[in-house]
């Protein structure tokens, strides 16, 4: 028996659940968390993708410099045919009349998710990164890897 002084036990107090204040306040931190962690995680995929750029025209440097050592030209070098070589995000080829006897330039353009980008080698071995999309900075000396320029 109870006593009238006593309260009384109702069940469905005890599972009520959660607040609409509750979770708003949890839909708000996770709207903060993804405006940042979004951002920032585009920016790790898309230099993760860089080096398929910068390998791929180290490979066809070497190409080019074998087939020097075989003909004593660049002119009519497989790296710089007429055939363009690709990647998932790249196309690779030489920049149109630089295979000369003694000179070429190379040139990875972005395709896909990495249009924009541009990166271009030497026979010399100058590296430059002559287009970016919007936000990234350009160099006349490397191939950049970051958002500010940085190689």
């Amino acid at each position: 028996m109870q006593s009238a002084n006593m309260p009384r036990h109702n069940p469905s107090f005890a599972n009520r659940g959660f607040t609409l204040v509750e979770l708003m306040i949890t839909v708000a931190i996770l709207g903060i968390l993804a405006a940042v962690a979004i951002p920032q995680y585009k920016d790790y995929v898309t230099r993760g993708r860089i080096p398929d750029a910068t390998s791929g025209l180290a490979g066809k440097q070497v190409q080019m410099e074998q087939f020097y050592q075989d003909n004593r030209t660049y002119v009519g070098a497989p790296a710089c045919s007429s055939d363009t070589t690709t990647s998932k995000y790249y196309t690779f080829s030489c920049v149109t009349g630089s295979a000369t006897a003694t000179a070429y330039t190379l040139q990875a353009v972005g395709r896909s998710s990495m249009a924009g980008f541009t990166y271009t080698v030497t026979q010399a071995g100058a590296k430059a990164t002559t287009a970016v999309p919007t936000g990234w900075t350009t160099s006349t000396t490397c191939w950049v890897a970051k958002k500010d320029g940085s190689c």
